[in-house]
Order: structure tokens, then sequence, then C-alpha cells
């Protein structure tokens, strides 16, 4: 089981990046099976590069750092 405190301390460390090009990132939930579902905020909300941000920035690392996860999905409002 992955522990939320953990992508938590992961998110913290990828958070400076996002912020430099004015956007953020809001960790949602993670799942017993190592969904990790995060909202991307400011400018990278509804950002055409959001999905690339995701896969190849967030996932990326939260996979290399965080034993568990699986797979980092965007939280969609109104789910």
């Amino acid at each position: 089981m992955v522990e939320k405190t953990d992508v938590a301390a992961v998110l913290e460390l990828i958070r400076p990046s996002l912020q430099a090009d004015g956007g953020d990132v809001k960790l949602i939930d993670v799942s017993e099976d190592g969904i990790v579902t995060v909202e991307l905020q400011g400018a990278c909300k509804g950002c055409p590069m959001s999905e690339m941000t995701l896969a190849n920035g967030v996932e990326r690392i939260l996979k290399e750092r965080v034993p568990g996860v699986e797979r980092v999905v965007p939280h969609h409002e109104g789910y």
C-alpha cells in the first residue's frame, strides 16, 4: 500500500518547478492499488501540456521515489 504522506513529501519536491512556471499541484487521493489523483492548478490547469506534465514529470518522479505508485491521474471536478 502506498502511503499518502510519502506521495505528499515527493510532491513538495516537485512543487517549486511547477510554481516557477506559474502552476501548482494538489494531492487529492492515493488509492490502495497505487493510483495517485492530483489536481493541477494555476497555469498548469487546463494547459495543453498538462497531460505531458503529469505523465513525464509528476508520474515519473513519483514512480521513482515512492514504491507502489502505479500511475498518476488528473482530478476532474464534479467526480
